[in-house]
């Protein structure tokens, strides 16, 4: 099958790990991907947050900002035409962002079957943490463009509520998780030469990986290591940067625990497995309550016993006290006690890691499974 895939992504982050791997799993069933996407996507490097998108977006007023997206789907309907009329694709696959009409617009105008993979609610998204001056058009934009396709993938349920909402028929919804390439991450990856670099042998490893922000209360961690006796054998490893660092390290260092933190800063895609296999505990301290979070699948498929949120979008991946321990994010200790419990009971760790890997098998979270996923979707009348 001929499949057109757009989307809209520059930043080479989280966005694109989902873009690249199922793309890949796509072509390796035998499919012909076809991609249209903007050019800054293709010349960044991973970790990359969009270049002169990322200025103009902080340096220009709100409503401009919002404008020059809108006007952006006229370039991308250009370009979809120009592959749809060249290679005539079965279907197109598209990556949803707010303002993009070019999908919609190639559906009515040549009749190909808009297949639209939906990751947030990003009028809300936006409006709650950004601001949106074009905020009512956004909401009908967004609406419009759920209600146009043939078939909306939202990434948890809790995400599929937001389109059923809109008037999205039950019929035309199916929830597809992000999901791992088990090439790279799985229990036969081995921690070991990166506890040897980082001098953690014989410690026990929290570990944390991704862009790192304030809200995502990691200084907890240190609390939970401040209060655990014995606690000199106790490390703290992340993986990955961002405007929260800083505040670990001070919190760290404010409690004599800054010899037990390491942050390793932005790690690439091909080496943060080895890392995260050096974890005895993963952590997902918080999470907005639709995402379906990359690095929880990495957590599973590398076996590591998980501290997570107790809350809908988790528990559609994992069973609290099964394959993680699920703590009440309304509660100010209950993260820190979850943390200590695990510590302390290597027996748990090993059970939990052990079901979370096998939890990646037996509901097929990989993305050679939602490539699959949307074959079979895709010959759907």
């Amino acid at each position: 099958m001929k499949i057109l895939y757009h989307h809209r992504t520059v930043s080479r982050d989280g966005q694109d790990v989902h873009i690249t791997e199922l793309i890949h799993a796509l072509r390796s069933r035998g499919h012909e991907v076809i991609i249209v996407s903007p050019a800054m996507h293709q010349d960044s490097e991973f970790g990359g947050a969009g270049g002169s998108f990322s200025w103009i977006k902080r340096n220009i007023p709100r409503a401009l900002y919002e404008i020059l997206e809108c006007s952006y789907s006229f370039v991308a309907y250009r370009q979809l035409r120009a592959a749809y009329l060249t290679h005539k694709p079965a279907i197109l696959y598209e990556r949803y962002s707010l303002f993009l009409l070019a999908g919609k617009w190639l559906k009515a105008r040549y009749g190909i079957p808009l297949v639209l993979e939906v990751n947030a609610p990003q009028a809300e998204e936006r409006s709650t943490h950004d601001g949106l001056s074009l905020f009512r058009f956004a909401r009908w934009a967004e609406a419009t463009v759920w209600r146009s396709a043939d078939r909306v993938l939202p990434v948890t349920d809790r995400l599929a509520d937001y389109v059923r909402d809109v008037g999205v028929p039950e019929s035309r919804i199916t929830v597809i998780p992000n999901g791992i390439n088990t090439e790279s991450f799985s229990t036969a990856v081995s921690g070991e030469e990166a506890r040897r670099e980082l001098g953690l042998e014989d410690k026990t490893v929290l570990g944390f990986t991704g862009f790192i922000r304030s809200w995502h209360g990691l200084t907890r961690v240190i609390d939970a290591m401040h209060e655990l006796p014995g606690r000199d054998d106790i490390h703290f490893l992340v993986a990955g940067d961002g405007p929260g660092r800083e505040e670990i390290e001070e919190y760290a260092k404010s409690k004599g625990l800054e010899k037990q933190v390491t942050m390793l800063g932005l790690v690439s895609r091909d080496r943060i497995s080895r890392y995260v296999a050096a974890f005895d505990i993963a952590l997902q301290p918080s999470v907005v309550a639709y995402a379906s979070q990359l690095k929880l699948f990495e957590y599973m498929a590398l076996g590591r016993a998980i501290v997570a949120p107790d809350q809908g979008n988790i528990r559609e991946v994992l069973t609290d006290g099964a394959d993680a321990l699920l703590f009440d994010p309304q509660d100010t200790d209950a993260f820190t006690q979850a943390i200590i419990r695990l510590c302390q009971d290597a027996a748990l760790r090993k059970q939990l890691g052990d079901a979370a890997a096998q939890r990646i098998d037996d509901a097929d979270y990989t993305w050679a499974g939602n490539a699959r996923r949307v074959e079979e979707l895709a010959g759907k009348p």
